[in-house]
Parts: C-alpha cells; sequence; structure tokens
C-alpha cells in the first residue's frame, strides 16, 4: 500500500482525529483520572500520569478516525457529519487507515513504561476501540460498547500501580459506563432523525419515548455507584458534596435535552464539567486527607 498521507492535508487529519472537538478526549480524560488517584491513594507518579494522559489523548483520536471510516458511507446524509473530511472526500479511505495505524502505533510506544500485565489489558482497549464504530450497524446498544471502551483505562490504572483488580475499580468502571451510556443517547438524540432513515442503530431509538427516564435512572445507578466507591476508598466529605453538584448537574442536563436536539447536544456537551467536578471531589479528599 502507498504511502498517502500528506502535509497538505494536515487541516484535515486534525478534524478527522477531532483535535479541533476536544469534548470527547475531557470524556476519556476525567475517568482515566479518577481512577489513578484512587489508585495512588493521592497523586499518581509524575511518569504515569504523563503515560495514561498522551495515550487516553492518542487512543481518542484513533477512535475518532476509525469511527468516520467506519461511518463514511452514511456520514454524508448526516446533517451534523456531512462535512467531515471522509464524508466530503478531502481524505481518503487509504489516508484514514494509514492515519489510525500511526496513532495506534504512537500509543503503543507508551506501553514500554507499564507493566506487562497492564500491557496485555491495552489489548482490551485496542479491541473495543475497533469494535465500538460497527456496533451501530449490529445492535442497538452501540453506547454500551463506547461506554466499555471509555471505561478500560480504569482497570489498566489500577493495574498499573497496584497490581490488581479490587472491586472499588469495577465499581468505578460500571459507574463510568452507565454515566457514559447516559451522555452518549443525548448526543444520538441529535443525529436520531437521520438515524432512522439510514439504518443506524442507538440507544436513542431503543428507548424511544421512555429515553429521558432510562437516561435519569443511569445517571442515577452512576451517583449510587461513585457513593460507594467514595465509602470503600474512605474519601473526604468533599467528595460527597462533588457528587451533590453533579446530581445539580444531571437535573439541569434534563431540562435543556427536553427543549430542543439542540438542547440535547448542549446536555451531552455539559458532561465535561460532570466528569470535572467527580475529578475535584476525589482530588481534594487526599489533599485534605493527606
Amino acid at each position: 500500500m502507498q504511502w498517502q498521507l500528506t502535509k497538505q492535508h494536515w487541516s484535515d487529519y486534525l478534524q478527522l482525529m477531532r483535535l479541533d472537538k476536544p469534548i470527547g478526549t475531557y470524556l476519556l480524560l476525567w475517568p482515566t483520572w479518577w481512577a489513578l488517584w484512587i489508585a495512588a491513594e493521592g497523586v499518581p507518579p509524575l511518569g504515569l500520569l504523563i503515560v495514561f494522559t498522551l495515550g487516553v489523548i492518542l487512543m481518542r483520536a484513533a477512535g475518532c478516525v476509525i469511527n468516520d471510516f467506519a461511518d463514511r458511507k452514511v456520514d454524508g446524509a448526516v446533517a451534523r457529519t456531512k462535512h467531515r473530511p471522509l464524508a466530503a472526500k478531502r481524505v481518503s479511505s487509504v489516508e484514514a487507515i494509514q492515519l489510525f495505524v500511526v496513532l495506534v502505533l504512537a500509543a503503543a510506544s507508551l506501553l514500554i513504561f507499564l507493566n506487562w500485565q497492564t500491557v496485555l489489558l491495552s489489548v482490551v482497549a485496542l479491541g473495543l476501540a475497533v469494535a465500538y464504530p460497527f456496533m451501530k450497524r449490529y445492535t442497538h446498544l452501540p453506547q454500551l460498547v463506547l461506554g466499555a471502551a471509555f471505561s478500560w483505562g480504569m482497570p489498566m490504572a489500577f493495574m498499573a500501580l497496584q497490581l490488581q483488580l479490587p472491586l472499588i475499580v469495577w465499581l468505578l468502571y460500571a459507574a463510568n459506563l452507565f454515566w457514559t451510556v447516559a451522555y452518549d443517547t443525548y448526543y444520538a438524540l441529535v443525529d436520531k432523525p437521520d438515524d432512522l432513515k439510514t439504518g443506524i442503530k442507538s440507544t436513542a431509538i431503543l428507548f424511544g419515548k421512555q429515553v429521558f427516564l432510562i437516561i435519569g435512572l443511569l445517571q442515577l445507578a452512576t451517583l449510587v455507584l461513585l457513593l460507594l466507591v467514595g465509602y470503600l476508598a474512605q474519601l473526604h466529605g468533599i467528595f460527597y458534596i462533588s457528587l451533590i453538584a453533579v446530581a445539580v448537574c444531571f437535573g439541569y442536563q434534563h431540562v435543556i435535552a427536553k427543549k430542543s436536539l439542540a438542547g440535547c447536544f448542549s446536555a451531552f456537551l455539559h458532561n465535561h464539567y460532570v466528569g470535572m467536578l467527580v475529578f475535584i471531589g476525589i482530588a481534594l479528599s487526599y489533599l485534605l486527607q493527606g
């Protein structure tokens, strides 16, 4: 296969990687940092923090590239995505695959700084990242696969720091999975009219008229699981205050999402603050206790 990546298309590659839209990086990074801080019982080693942060950025970019490759034949029919580089044919399929490989190799180079147990877990992360974009053709639960992918940095963080996967990491994993399904359902609601025409499946379609009720239940489950995490980790009371703020954020999201499709997208974006609030609660807990 001939090398096709060129400097002339660099701005298109940046769009393909969504580096101009960092919300996905935030939503992947905050939970990873939750796990790193709890696994380290405070500020994690700087080296590991850098490795995991760079890994999140690179794998999120790779995930966006493979997602657009999978959707290249349908994005043109969706109002929100028709101007993406692959859909608009400013970038070829070969360029997208080559860019994906470069990003995965760059992420893989970070594994030399991790123990072999964490390296083994990274194989699952790659599998989930590749599988997710294709799930929307076969199941109404692609958001569940996305949640599994976005949460996998958590067991990797614990394995890197503790060489074990205790109960608390799986509670964190479940909390983040439920939260991801909730916010990505808001995202899917924006595309629902177009998805129904093109045959793309999603939880927004599956949940039907009960969509906001189910999102609320998923958010409630997220809060309950995070409460259990706080109890098991013996976190400071400031963490529980942060969860109250998160509950307020969830309520606000419901209010704006019910108004319009634009409101659904705003509700999705607002989850950046949810992730940040949980992280602040965790980080301050260890700071105040230490």
